[in-house]
Parts: C-alpha cells; sequence; structure tokens
C-alpha cells in the first residue's frame, strides 16, 4: 500500500537520524524526504545525502513561491520540506517518510490528517543533556546559556508529544527499531504487527511512556487520567 506518509519527530538528542537510518534499511517501498536547510553542515554531513544545505536568501524565495509543504525556524536556522517530495514518493509508488522537527510535524498534520505522526523520546532528562552537550561540543559551542537554551527547546518539545498517534522511547536500539518497523508494516495493513504498534500509541500511555515522561515533569492530559 503506496502513498502512506510517515511523520518521524524528536527532540534534539533522541537519536531520531539512527533509528531512522535504520528503519529505512529493513524497510521497504519507503522514500525518504531530504529537508533543506539554512544550516552548516555538521561533521560528514554532505549536500543532498543529510539535507539540501541552502542561503537563507534561497530559502525565503522558495517560501515566497509557496516551495515546501512546512518550514519553520529553529534556533536561528530555517528547515524546510520541499512540496516536490510528495509528488516524487508518489510517482514511484512509496511511501513518504518525513524525518522534521515538532514545529514543522504540526504544520504538516494540520495539512494532512491521515498522516502517521511518531514521537521519538529520549531516556531520560540526564540521557537527553548529556547527548545535547555533546552535539554542542562537536559544533564546538561552548556557551552555557546556548546549551541551556537546547535543552528548554527540547523539554517543550516533548510536552507535544500527545499531538502524534504513536511514541517509542530510544532506550535499547534494537527494540526502537523493532517498534518503529512494527508501526510502519501495520500501518500498511499487517496486523502481525498490530500488537507491537499498538503498545506505541499515545491513546494507550504505556506505562514506559509514562515513566519517561513523569521523569520529564510532563503530566498526564485528562484524556488519560
Amino acid at each position: 500500500m503506496a502513498g502512506i506518509l510517515f511523520i518521524i519527530s524528536a527532540p534534539s538528542g533522541s537519536g531520531k537520524s539512527t533509528l531512522v537510518t535504520q528503519l529505512r534499511t529493513l524497510v521497504e517501498g519507503l522514500d525518504f524526504s531530504i529537508s533543506y536547510t539554512t544550516r552548516a553542515p555538521r561533521g560528514s554531513e554532505e549536500n543532498g545525502r543529510e539535507y539540501y544545505f541552502t542561503t537563507r536568501q534561497e530559502f525565503e524565495r522558495m517560501v515566497a513561491a509557496d516551495d515546501f509543504l512546512e518550514w519553520a525556524e529553529v534556533f536561528g536556522n530555517y528547515y524546510g520540506t520541499a512540496v516536490a517530495a510528495l509528488h516524487h514518493a508518489k510517482d514511484l509508488g512509496k511511501d513518504l517518510l518525513l524525518d522534521i522537527d515538532v514545529q514543522g510535524a504540526l504544520q504538516v498534520m494540520k495539512k494532512t490528517p491521515q498522516a502517521v505522526s511518531i514521537f521519538i523520546l529520549p531516556p531520560s532528562p540526564q540521557i537527553l543533556e548529556k547527548r545535547l552537550k555533546n552535539r554542542s561540543a562537536a559544533e564546538k559551542v561552548t556557551d552555557e546559556s546556548i546549551i541551556q537554551k537546547r535543552l528548554a527547546g527540547a523539554r517543550n518539545e516533548i510536552k507535544q508529544v500527545w499531538d502524534y498517534k504513536y511514541a517509542l522511547v530510544n532506550d535499547v536500539l534494537e527494540n526502537a527499531v523493532a517498534e518503529m518497523r512494527a508501526i510502519v508494516l501495520f500501518e500498511r495493513g499487517d496486523s502481525e504487527c498490530e500488537s507491537l504498534a499498538n503498545g506505541c500509541r499515545t491513546d494507550a500511555a504505556s506505562l514506559k511512556l509514562k515513566t519517561v515522561l513523569s521523569a520529564f515533569g510532563e503530566d498526564l492530559p485528562d484524556f488519560h487520567r
């Protein structure tokens, strides 16, 4: 069944990129949308592989031309998903996988409510902070105020988890990958994956999900009380 739009979001430091890479090696028929960004490449990133790296001027031209399905400014940099990605996946007869931040995901959900949304959480606040500090160090960012701003941003994004259909905790990589795979296959109609997929539904609010959210100080919404 082609044509499903999968949205995957997570706060920075949740290991989202690793999970998405693993998922794409295990599940066929997934076209990956490469986002545009105005930030500089990190490490071994290459233009056209992880992102399309562009200038603010060109990005703003694309915004004015209504070329984006969604876009947002995050920590001073623009990120966006081109509308052309949807057409490309459809032409290939594949499902489309969007790896986007919360701001962008909420925009897409409003435009395409039938999309399957998945939120990835870090195992604990302590691990999230460690990962963010390591990433900041790799980017040669030493200003503690910037690091704390990123951490606060991640905590705010976690509050949006209830807007997503599914949520999984990236504590053990193999388990998280298995859950993501189950969600994709179940949404495609594979009933054998139903139990594992449904255990990740946010409206089910599993014990693992409740425990992690509690560690972040996030209360359950009224419909879970």
